[in-house]
């Protein structure tokens, strides 16, 4: 590429300096022709000013004229109309469109002899490649081509690693952590973009490498505490059988938080599968009315506990490609969420519709009356391990996974979901997957009349 710009650059050199001496040429000759052209008349007469103009169009091909005070040609030679306009100080009209903006290759000279007469020289300069009236400009267009040339190439060369930077940049926002801005061109330059996508490459791997090496450390360690754990509700069923019921309220404790810390260790399991992908291996087509339904049944009798019911309006139907179990986990932990935060006697509503075309959507809303959530946490919530404040983990027992359990399914099943405030009160989550088709109801079959 810079050997490609170098030579575009040489020949446009070239062509600028060889337009610049052609035109000082011309300007030389011109010159010499008037005093030459003046000094025959003045000596010699028309006759020897019609040979001399005669010779300079054989051997220059210059086609020239002079003309006295009056405007009359004075070497015999009768006036064409480009001599008479450019004698009156007018540029002949072009027979071309395009030649209105090529150089003009009619020259117009007042001249005074040695007599004190003045003359006006007139003169066309050679023919030129486009047209016998030797428009000249060759050269200028070349150099406009070579230039806009030039100035692509050296566009495409300083902004290509710019474009694949920005395109790495972006794939690496959206969690792609292989992405990659060296395109194995950029190690020759030598210049300062190609240190910046060289230290991008570098930065993008280490980040990389620290995720993967936090997600198997999370991986690891989760699995490892499963067996203390089993060993842990072994030794409680032991404990309740060798104790008196005074112990019982204490062993209750126990188990009770063992089974909070069971959840956590699963949640952090389905976290580390999510992370590398592992849970979306096995594909199939899931029903999602049927699938919430289901949900909602589970949560509606949960929830009567606080007065609270879980409501369901199915507008229609949807088929999605993906993980049954995943995408369970990814509706329930949203419903469930719903139904402890919100306010005791409230309904929490759970919607799903279809929009797009032609490229369907399967639209789950979620909405309660809680108490919201405020606006500067409603990206952060999807984070794992957060939560608004710990006095509200405390008290409904969560450790902020269910969320960020339902992120990173629902991305993986390549839909989106948001939080946002009710206008009215509460939170509204709102869970956005691609599906296949929508689902129609077949038509009752009519049977025909009998004859």
């Amino acid at each position: 590429m810079a050997q490609a710009l170098f030579l575009v650059l040489a020949i446009l050199v070239t062509v600028v300096a060889h337009e610049h001496g052609e035109s000082s040429k011309w300007q030389e000759q011109q010159a010499e022709i008037m005093a030459h052209a003046v000094q025959a008349y003045e000596q010699n007469g028309p006759v020897e000013l019609h040979q001399y103009l005669s010779q300079t169009r054989d051997s220059r091909r210059i086609w020239a004229y002079l003309l006295n005070g009056d405007g009359r040609e004075v070497s015999g030679y009768e006036l064409p109309r480009w001599a008479q306009s450019v004698a009156k100080g007018t540029r002949p009209v072009p027979r071309e469109y395009w030649q209105r903006f090529t150089p003009s290759p009619f020259r117009r000279h007042v001249v005074q002899g040695g007599s004190g007469k003045q003359y006006i020289f007139v003169a066309m300069l050679p023919p030129g490649p486009f047209g016998p009236e030797g428009i000249p400009g060759l050269g200028i267009l070349i150099a406009i081509i070579s230039s806009g040339l030039v100035c692509y190439l050296l566009a495409r060369y300083l902004t290509s690693p710019i474009s694949r930077l920005r395109q790495a940049t972006r794939r690496l926002a959206e969690g792609d952590l292989s992405a990659r801005a060296g395109g194995g061109g950029e190690l020759g330059r030598g210049d300062e973009i190609s240190g910046l996508v060289h230290d991008f490459d570098v930065m993008a791997e280490r980040l990389e490498q620290s995720v993967n090496a936090q997600s198997r450390l999370l991986h690891d360690i989760s699995h490892e505490l499963r067996s203390p754990l089993a060993r842990l509700n072994v030794a409680l069923a032991l404990a309740r059988q060798r104790t008196g019921p005074a112990a019982h309220s204490t062993l209750d404790r126990i188990e009770l938080e063992a089974e909070r810390l069971n959840e956590l260790i699963g949640d952090l399991l389905t976290i580390a599968r999510l992370e590398n992908g592992k849970d979306v291996s096995h594909e199939s087509q899931v029903h999602l009315a049927p699938l919430i339904e289901g949900i909602t049944d589970d949560a509606d009798f949960e929830a009567q506990s606080r007065k609270c019911r879980v409501e369901t309006h199915i507008e229609q139907d949807c088929v999605v490609l993906g993980h049954e179990n995943l995408l369970r986990s990814a509706i329930e932990n949203v419903v469930r969420n719903a139904a402890r935060y919100t306010a005791e006697g409230t309904t929490v509503s759970v919607r799903l519709s279809l929009e797009g075309s032609p490229s369907p959507q399967a639209v789950i809303q979620v909405s309660d009356l809680g108490p919201g959530v405020p606006e500067e946490s409603l990206d952060k919530v999807f984070r794992p391990f957060y939560r608004i404040d710990d006095a509200r983990g405390r008290g409904t027992g969560g450790v902020g996974l269910g969320l960020a359990i339902t992120d990173r399914a629902v991305r993986l099943h390549n839909g989106s979901v948001k939080a946002a405030n009710r206008p009215e009160g509460g939170l509204q989550i709102e869970i956005r997957i691609p599906c296949l088709s929508p689902v129609v109801e077949p038509k009752p079959l009519v049977e025909a009349p009998a004859r």
